[in-house]
This record gives structure tokens, sequence and C-alpha cells, in this order.
């Protein structure tokens, strides 16, 4: 496909600076619907608490210089804005230029309603809430009122795939979800040599935003999840280097981790940018990908944009059961687990004919993920293609 449309992607690439995978999550959106042809823009409203160091003027500050190399690094500098909330403030394009370039736009990608700009908003008449954060988006919003931005939005997109469905408790806030699988730019995550001596993997952060109880059931964070596989290194056979990001006041998970022989690296090290982070992953044996106990408790489906990356990269992946076995194919180069025993035995089986899996993770890639397909089908189904953005339905299965 081949157009001359224009598109605006909000999401969050320096709030949170040199956190690279979140960045690449936003990127794969950006620079899949560039491959399809769109004239994308980028823009990331960033609230002043958070600018680093504390006080510093967005342009002065480590969010402002991030961004700045991100969108120099991938070609967006002249279409790319971060934005001083509720300001005109902007670091890149100027803010009467992005209003501009938005009242042209045909379509918004909101990564978690980030963007709430009314002038920039209204501007676009098809504008997707992307739910990047499946069970935790809809139950803040559902169970502790808390305004997640979905006011607004002509569409609602979640890689929760299971969410509507009837083997998902998660409210649909009255919302229709349309579900999507994440997108990988296939050129920017080459498939490369595997090393079947290299260590497992996978990059993550200990504790992310707060757990929320309803029901009875704790949605937690990495961390809940993790305790129940503390014993797994002693039990399975190769290495486990895991980039975790965690306080060193979590002294007795640190302690813990290191007797049962996880080998910590520091993501801040390995995976501080979008280049360091695609090595860090090509270095991997494959990823042992823990979910967030939110994303397994409520059985949402979620399946990581991080996983597709050691996918499309020749890596197998050996992930925590969230659902997504329902969707797509697990046994051969992407396993799920739901136990110690489960995630012993995926990792025995890749060791015996590790370049088998190595492939097959890839074919899994560009069959299921890649952006063209996951993207194109998205497009075709909030309509925005044929210059419609009338509501539709959500398939069993996107990408």
């Amino acid at each position: 496909m081949t157009n001359h449309h224009r598109a605006f992607v909000s999401g969050m690439i320096a709030a949170d600076p040199h956190q690279a995978g979140a960045t690449w999550a936003v990127l794969q959106y950006v620079l899949g619907l560039r491959g399809l042809g769109y004239d994308v823009y980028l823009v990331e409203p960033i609230a002043p608490s958070s600018l680093r160091p504390v006080g510093t003027s967005l342009s002065a500050s480590i969010n402002g210089r991030y961004f700045r190399e991100v969108a120099a690094r991938f070609g967006l500098t002249a279409r790319a804005a971060l934005l001083r909330q509720d300001t005109r403030e902007t670091v890149g394009m100027a803010y009467d230029d992005l209003l501009r370039a938005a009242r042209g736009s045909v379509l918004l990608i909101n990564i978690s309603g980030m963007l709430r700009d009314p002038t920039l908003f209204a501007a676009i008449p098809c504008r997707v809430y992307l739910d990047l954060d499946p069970a935790f988006n809809q139950l803040w919003q559902a169970v502790e009122g808390i305004d997640v931005g979905f006011d607004g939005h002509t569409h609602f997109v979640t890689v929760g795939c299971l969410i509507g469905s009837a083997a998902c408790n998660v409210p649909t806030c009255g919302r229709v979800w349309l579900p999507t699988v994440q997108p990988v730019v296939l050129p920017e995550w080459p498939d490369t040599p595997g090393n079947p001596d290299a260590a497992w993997t996978t990059v993550c952060n200990w504790r992310g935003y707060g757990s929320i109880q309803s029901g009875g059931v704790l949605y937690g964070q990495k961390v809940h999840s993790f305790r129940r596989f503390m014993e797994l290194p002693e039990r399975a056979a190769g290495q486990f280097q895991p980039a975790v990001a965690i306080h060193p006041a979590e002294v007795k998970d640190l302690e813990s981790l290191g007797a049962h022989g996880w080998d910590l690296a520091n993501p801040a090290a390995v995976a501080d940018t979008p280049d360091r982070y695609r090595e860090f992953i090509q270095r991997s044996k494959g990823e042992l990908g823990i979910a967030k106990s939110g994303y397994v408790e409520s059985r949402c489906g979620w399946f990581s944009d991080r996983s597709v990356c050691y996918l499309a990269s020749g890596r197998p992946v050996v992930a925590q059961d969230t659902g997504f076995g329902q969707y797509l194919p697990a046994g051969e180069g992407l396993f799920a687990f739901s136990t110690v025993d489960e995630a012993v035995y995926a990792i025995d089986t890749v060791n015996v004919d590790y370049a088998r899996h190595c492939r097959r993770a890839r074919e899994i890639a560009e069959a299921h993920f890649r952006a063209e397909l996951v993207l194109g089908s998205l497009l075709e189904r909030i309509g925005v293609d044929d210059g419609t953005s009338a509501s539709a339905s959500p398939r069993e299965l996107a990408g």
C-alpha cells in the first residue's frame, strides 16, 4: 500500500528517558506507518514533573536531549515534537507547525491516551486510543476511577487480544476493543545467527506502576510473577541473564535472585538506547519472558513487543502464558509456560535443536507480527484507508 496520508503518533519516549524498550514500542508504529507510505509525525506531551534534572527547562533537560537523539537516529527531526504539557513550548517542531500538520492528518494513534491537547487532538478526524497496558488501563478507569484518557477517541485498540472475550475478566469500560498484536518493522530487526552458548535474557522493570486489587485478585507487577520462578536457573540448563531495573533497596529479592543463579545485567548499560537494546537481544540465546502478574491474572492475551523483537531477530521465546496461545502458534520457536516445570521443558526442547527453533522464531515474526500486515489490518478495520472512520467489530485474531 502506498499513499500520501498524514498520521500522528503520540507515545512515551522521553518522559522516562533511556528506556529503549519503551522507545521501540512507539517506534514500531511510527516507522511501520511510514513504511506503509504515511507521512508520520511524532508528538510526546511531557509533564514538567518528569523533567530531569528537577527544575530544568525543557530544552536543557536530559529528556529533551534523548528525544532529539532518537528523532535524529530515525530521520524524524523535522516531524517530531516533545511538548511541555499544557503549553506551546516544544523541543523539535514548533507548536504552530505541529498544529498545521495535525489539521492535515487523517489518523491519530494515541498510545495510552497521552495526547490530550484539545487544539491538536480535535483537528484529527480518526482518533485511535491504543492500549499497550491491557487490564491495567481498564481497571484503573473502572475500579479506581482514574481518568486514563478514553474520552474523545473514535476507536479503541488493545494488545490485550482477549479483552472483551469470555476468556478474560477485564472490564471493557463500555468500549468496543479492537484486538491487535504488536507490530515489528522487520528491516530494523534483521534475522541474525543465534549462539546456543549465549544466555537467555529479557529486559524488564522489577516494579513499574501501581498494582490493582479487584474482586479479591491482585493484578500485580513483574516482581509478583518473578518470585514464583526463582528456582528456574537451578533446574534448567543454560545461563540466565535478565536485564532488570531493580532498586538496591530490594535487598531480599536481590539476594534471592543471586542465590538461585540469576546473573542480572544492568539495563541502563545494555538497553539504554534503541541500538544497544537491539544489540543486547541479538547477543542473546533467546528470551525467557516473565509477565506482569496483572497480565497473567487477567488472561487478557497480552504478548510483549519485546518478545516480538526477539522472534524477529531469530531468537526463540519462552514466555509466561497470558492466554496468547489462543491466537499465536506455540510449540516451536515460541513457548508458553505457567509453571517452572513447563518453562524447564520449553528450554530443554529448544536446547535439543536450537537452530530449528531460531528459524521458526523468525517465521512466526514474519507471519504474525510484520508491521505491514499488522498495521494494514488495523487500518482496514478502523476504516481509515477509504477516508471513513466507522466502527468495526473486533475480529478474533488481529494481524
